[in-house]
């Protein structure tokens, strides 16, 4: 039966499959959607009776055991206590690198954006940092990237345990090659094409001669994630809760 998800339905449900099998996540204050696919997996395993995941949302009240913001956060990743997080950008290239800068030539930015914070330092500690960005146009995904807040990777002799696993955008799923230092497409998701990507990404990847379609979800996942996920959304990012309730109720 085709599923009824809906296209961030899809990317939540996603990003749970990519988070199977870690024991702590940690989740920015701006990233409802990660933040979802945690709290989802989070909750079936809780229904199938296997090991807990813990979640850190900064900026929650309920879901961050963190007393003192970033410090503590920062202390957790370096001690190897934070198996995954997510990073986004401004700009991504073909080699993971991130900007959170701006664009043009620094300082001289025609553009500018919040800036790096400590995305530098989590991308070399945590072993499982997804790249997230929901629009997939070339304006994000360049050649390369005018500033690098964080590198993708590393010259040889750096010591490093942490660095890229996956890019997922609102066209498709990338797992990222640390031999090639390159992204591959994995599957593209529904509505969308492998000549769509292409136009759309302004550096090479690697991909299956017919790539595959990314996984839906069962019904009873999409009722789990319409029901107690979106509860514990609310708390933390209410207008994204109540603006995927409203465009579940016009679909259906």
């Amino acid at each position: 039966m085709k599923s009824s998800a809906l296209p961030r339905e899809l990317l939540i449900t996603t990003i749970a499959t990519l988070l199977d099998g870690v024991r702590h996540v940690a989740v920015g204050a701006s990233s409802p959607i990660p933040a979802a696919g945690a709290m989802l997996l989070r909750a079936m395993k809780e229904e199938a009776g296997e090991p807990a995941v813990r979640i850190s949302i900064l900026g929650s009240v309920k879901h961050n055991f963190f007393t003192n913001g970033a410090v503590e956060l920062f202390d957790c990743a370096g001690q190897g206590r934070i198996d995954a997080f997510f990073l986004g950008g401004g700009q991504i290239d073909g080699h993971a690198n991130i900007n959170l800068v701006g664009t043009g030539t620094y300082p001289q930015s025609n553009v500018r954006w919040p800036g790096s914070f400590g995305s530098a330092y989590l991308y070399f500690v945590v072993p499982r940092v997804i790249l997230f960005r929901e629009e997939h146009t070339r304006r994000i995904f360049v050649d390369r990237a005018d500033f690098i807040s964080a590198p993708g990777v590393s010259e040889a002799g750096v010591y490093r345990t942490g660095g890229p696993y996956a890019l997922l955008t609102g066209r498709g799923l990338f797992s990222f090659d640390k031999t090639r230092q390159g992204f591959r497409l994995e599957s593209i998701h529904p509505g969308h094409s492998l000549d769509e990507i292409r136009d759309e990404t302004g550096f090479s990847f690697a991909h299956d001669e017919t790539p595959a379609c990314t996984s839906l979800p069962s019904e009873k996942t999409l009722q789990l994630l319409r029901g107690r996920i979106l509860d514990e959304l609310q708390e933390t990012y209410p207008d994204f809760a109540a603006q995927l309730r409203t465009e579940i109720m016009q679909t259906n």
